[in-house]
């Protein structure tokens, strides 16, 4: 068989890169486990890879949040259909990374910061959390995100607006204690 690549391995290399950090902490928020994240980052990677010569150039993270998300929605569906075990040893929640370049005491604020809002992105049902996080965590427009969950735009904004507003009900009272807002 005669392969042909357009594109240049180094190339494909330096995108992943520029857009690591984002797939991997996405990937860690959806899964909530490093161990299925550090899977499913190598899997999408895998697969961008192997198609890499069909990216129309225009957008390399949506791009890549697509085939990572597609790639969770479909193992998702899959586990959900099969009855899961798990030891009682093995731990549910994943742990951030800090980024090389970052401040230690941003990355320590981030962290006392967002655990309330992680422990509420866990508790959002499935459609809602991704859309969430693919909206307002990865940055990713309406377009981006119906194309990768493969929904209607529509879909996607209902999606949206409801798991925020259930983020906002589960976060209430945090942001009450917190001083955030009066009682």
């Amino acid at each position: 068989m005669l392969f042909r690549k357009t594109r240049k391995p180094e190339e494909f290399e330096r995108a992943v890169r520029e857009v690591f950090p984002a797939i991997y902490s996405t990937a860690l928020r959806l899964t909530r486990d490093r161990d299925n994240a550090e899977d499913l980052v190598q899997e999408a990677l895998v697969r961008a890879y192997e198609a890499y010569d069909r990216f129309d150039g225009k957008n390399f993270r949506a791009w890549v949040l697509k085939i990572l998300t597609n790639l969770y929605i479909n193992k998702y569906r899959a586990a959900r259909r099969s009855p899961t075990i798990e030891s009682l040893d093995e731990g549910v929640a994943g742990e951030m990374i800090a980024s090389e370049e970052a401040e230690p005491s941003e990355e320590l604020l981030e962290g006392v910061m967002s655990e309330q809002v992680e422990e509420a992105l866990a508790q959002l049902p499935e459609e809602y959390r991704t859309a969430v996080l693919l909206c307002d965590v990865e940055g990713l427009s309406y377009g981006d995100i119906a194309e990768a969950l493969e929904v209607p735009i529509g879909t996607v904004r209902s999606r949206i607006a409801r798991g925020r507003a259930m983020l906002r009900n589960l976060l209430l009272e945090y942001a009450k204690t917190q001083g955030y807002l009066k009682r």
